[in-house]
């Protein structure tokens, strides 16, 4: 039989168990909490916040045995935990992997980004592998079943030659920028930065929304466009392909293809179907991330979403914010 596999949480907030509070227990876990208790190799033992309240409700709402307002108060033993799950403020990532490090871990699984800057980034993706442990991060499309599929489909030649992509984000661009960058990297492979827009200030004060040109290493136009996180949000993507055009719409809820047919009106010529949208896979990107983490600990896999994939979205994205605060400046 597998062992089981014991889990720290670190941050007791939405991520880590707030979005599936008030679910039930049929519906596709959205949090760490709420994956690991319906996988049956983990159990979420301990967990940190310095909000007692939200701390407490924490433990009450997942069962879990132990709680304290820092690591170091857990006063754990070393390989007192497999796994531990970094869900605290970006800011505090570093001084938090920094501490699990220290309890010996075998793999750390960290929210996006993983710090506020390319240096700590880097840093931290370092200290990971100089200890031996594994490190995850939660950039979710990764672990997505339909977007695997796309980008095998893509290298593959299913739908032909890409033509352009086109993306639409807000809330940053390092926070939700990353998002959309790491996934144009597990789609069609790493981005120059051509050109960037005006940023956008609709969220973060230090990470403004970017518009951007990019381009493919074979020189396909990639194009970041920008909505106001002040209005609604939104997280989308459409590739032109010689055959198609691909959308993922709301975030990865829904995809619409259409196909290249023979026009109806125009003899000679052909144009794209209606197409018509079908459900994705979004919604279960925290089960199949937790699915991700046993199997690279039993060596069947390799983690989809790493420190080094989210390294070099944070690369990309830290130029771009660069060049849109400083015009004028290489890129």
């Amino acid at each position: 039989m597998s062992p089981m596999h014991r889990v720290l949480v670190v941050g007791c907030g939405n991520i880590a168990g707030g979005f599936d509070a008030a679910r039930g227990a049929d519906a596709p876990p959205l949090t760490h909490a709420g994956a690991y208790s319906r996988h049956p190799r983990f159990h979420v033992a301990a967990c940190v916040d310095p909000d007692e309240a939200q701390r407490s409700a924490f433990m009450a709402r997942w069962g879990v045995p132990q709680g304290a307002a820092t690591v170091a108060a857990l006063a754990a033993a070393p390989g007192a935990f497999d796994i531990v799950s970094i869900c605290s403020p970006t800011a505090l990532h570093a001084g938090h992997v920094d501490a699990a490090l220290a309890l010996r871990p075998r793999l750390v699984f960290c929210e996006k980004p993983l710090t506020p800057s390319v240096a700590a980034s880097a840093g931290l993706v370092q200290r990971c592998r100089d200890a031996g442990v594994l490190l995850a991060v939660n950039h979710n499309r990764r672990f997505s079943a339909d977007v695997q599929r796309l980008a095998d489909e893509l290298k593959a030649g299913r739908w032909g030659e890409l033509r352009s992509v086109v993306g639409t984000y807000n809330k940053g661009v390092l926070n939700n920028g990353s998002h959309l960058v790491d996934l144009l990297h597990r789609l069609v492979g790493r981005l120059e930065l051509v050109a960037a827009g005006a940023p956008v200030a609709d969220h973060w004060d230090d990470d403004p929304t970017v518009p951007a040109l990019l381009r493919t290493a074979a020189g396909v136009p990639v194009h970041l466009t920008t909505a106001h996180a002040a209005d609604y949000a939104l997280f989308e993507l459409t590739l032109v392909t010689a055959r198609a055009t691909i959308t993922m719409e709301d975030g990865g809820l829904g995809w619409r293809v259409r196909q290249r047919i023979e026009s109806p009106h125009f003899r000679g010529y052909q144009m794209l179907d209606g197409g018509e949208r079908t459900a994705g896979d979004y919604l279960q990107t925290m089960r199949r991330a937790v699915d991700n983490l046993a199997a690279a600990l039993a060596d069947e896999a390799e983690l989809a979403s790493t420190g080094d994939t989210a390294l070099q979205a944070q690369r990309l994205c830290e130029r771009l914010r660069h060049a849109a605060l400083n015009p004028g400046t290489p890129c």
